[in-house]
């Protein structure tokens, strides 16, 4: 059953649609009580509306900080019409109910994006929207409540229809009380970082639901993709292929964040969140893709792959010969797409280049970990800050391999051992519980492509043993952090070795 509009309250900050939304209330014969400037636009347009000034009796003061803060709006609105006690009080007091209130709110949160000072911020925190908002979707038995200008066409359809159902207007209470949430989280978090603090005493943060999957990590799990609204891989734009599983998800977020760490053309290839191939290349991602594969072509197979620039057809001609996920991207050729697009198993997913999350947050059991991002552009990542403390000078060409190494293990879960060779990674070994298994892992998958290259630990050798597996296959140069109670044993046998080895003095321990 329909509850009739007779009366509604209108008070918007985004004019979108406000002249259509009147014109459909004065044609159904509803009655219109306005504020401001939402008053003003809808009688310049020829539209019948009562000032709220005027019905009140007390003018808007404080440049319309006070307007609608009066016991003759809030009453209309949380009347009960179904309680005659309340139906008593309002009407002893020349109150009128409300059936219908349209708001939406002053836009703090774009406010904030623009940089703008704290005054200008404090100022678009709107009271008198979120008092009205709550107010009538407390009473959605009675009222029906608009908060965003993408529920106007609803709206238009009821106004038709003879008004709103009981459940229509239970979903319209519930977006209210979701809105008003993520508009005073905005507020409190905001608020919170002007201590200066560098991690806040409270956060919080409002994921919407995107979509629901197949299954999550197992297909007995559910799984479902939600949004926080900040740029990323959820918001990509999928171009081709199948739905985006759970696991999709994880190796595609890995994978894009691999190749966001290095500033050349990089190409990442991803299996269950470890890359088996990673390699920079300035003549392009079609060199760099085809380096990358050669890493560790096995692992490859059923693999998900990123770029950090357009896709172009002689990237896109050898990987349209290998089972591939997924390939994201930030741009494609458009005749790289139309030979991609020929392969039905494939996701093609297009990502904007964003900066990276300053913050990264885990469950744990009773809470969340809050960190700042192992962002790899630390002091301890720029060559020319490191410390050599073994071997002899290297060249120009094993200086940049040392430095894609160390931008490239930041990538792989630990222990994590890197070799590289020409900017390409040729051995990896990862998530292994000591860093002995993971040396010789790396080893073992470089075979002879070992001799020559250079080697990245993403944490420092507790021994000198994990570095001799290294030096005894023929890596010829490693950087890692330093700072092991056994550093000199270490560099004693780097020297014996003959291989230079160079401190960075920061970590990019990979937990989980």
């Amino acid at each position: 059953m329909r509850k009739p509009i007779r009366r509604a309250l209108v008070s918007v900050y985004d004019k979108d649609r406000l002249i259509e939304i009147g014109n459909a209330l004065t044609a159904a014969g509803i009655e219109i009580l306005s504020t401001g400037s939402t008053a003003k636009n809808l009688a310049d347009a020829g539209i019948a509306v009562t000032e709220v000034s005027d019905y009140t009796g007390f003018p808007e003061i404080m440049d319309g900080r006070v307007k609608t803060l009066h016991p003759r709006v809030h009453g209309g609105i949380l009347a009960d019409q179904n309680n005659p006690e309340h139906l008593a009080a309002i009407a002893g007091l020349d109150i009128k109910p409300f059936d219908l209130v349209v708001i939406n709110l002053y836009p703090f949160a774009e406010t904030i994006a623009t940089g703008a000072n704290f005054e200008e911020s404090i100022e678009q925190i709107d009271i008198g929207g979120p008092s009205m908002l709550r107010g009538a979707a407390k009473n959605h038995g009675s009222v029906a409540v608009i908060c965003q200008t993408s529920q106007y066409d609803q709206l238009l359809e009821a106004i038709k229809a003879g008004g709103f159902t009981e459940v229509e207007r239970r979903k319209l209470a519930l977006e209210v009380f979701r809105s008003t949430a993520k508009y005073d989280l905005a507020i409190a978090t905001w608020l919170g970082q002007a201590d200066g603090k560098d991690l806040p005493e409270w956060f919080g943060q409002i994921w919407d639901h995107e979509s629901s999957l197949r299954y999550g990590e197992n297909p007995h799990q559910l799984a479902a993709i939600y949004s926080s609204g900040a740029a990323g891989i959820v918001g990509a734009q999928q171009l081709h292929g199948k739905e985006m599983s759970f696991n999709n998800y994880t190796d595609a977020d890995a994978a894009w964040r691999a190749v966001l760490d290095h500033r050349d053309p990089a190409v990442a290839i991803m299996k269950h969140a470890n890359p088996c191939g990673v390699a920079v290349c300035e003549l392009g991602v079609a060199v760099a893709y085809q380096h990358a594969h050669e890493c560790d072509p096995v692992s490859a197979f059923g693999g998900v792959v990123a770029a950090n620039r357009k896709v172009d057809l002689a990237m896109a001609e050898p990987l349209s010969k290998i089972f591939t996920e997924v390939l994201i991207a930030p741009d494609f050729a458009p005749d790289a797409l139309e030979l991609l697009m020929k392969k039905p198993s494939i996701r093609i997913l297009k990502c904007d280049v964003t900066s990276i999350n300053p913050f990264e947050l885990r469950p744990v059991s009773g809470g969340v970990l809050l960190q700042t991002t192992d962002l790899i552009d630390t002091d301890g990542d720029v060559p020319v800050n490191w410390k050599q403390v073994s071997g002899e000078s290297v060249d120009v060409q094993t200086m940049k391999d040392l430095e894609f190494a160390w931008r490239s293990v930041r990538s792989v879960r630990s222990n994590a051992i890197l070799l590289a060779k020409m900017t390409a990674s040729v051995g990896i070994g990862m998530g292994q519980v000591n860093r002995l298994d993971s040396a010789r892992l790396a080893v073992s998958r470089a075979g002879d492509r070992v001799k020559g290259s250079v080697a990245a630990s993403d944490a420092f050798f507790p021994f000198a043993d994990g570095l001799q597996i290294l030096i005894d296959a023929g890596v010829k140069a490693v950087v890692q952090p330093g700072g092991s109670v056994r550093d000199d044993e270490v560099i004693a046998a780097a020297q014996k070795g003959g291989i230079a080895m160079f401190f960075t003095g920061t970590r990019h321990f990979s937990h989980a």
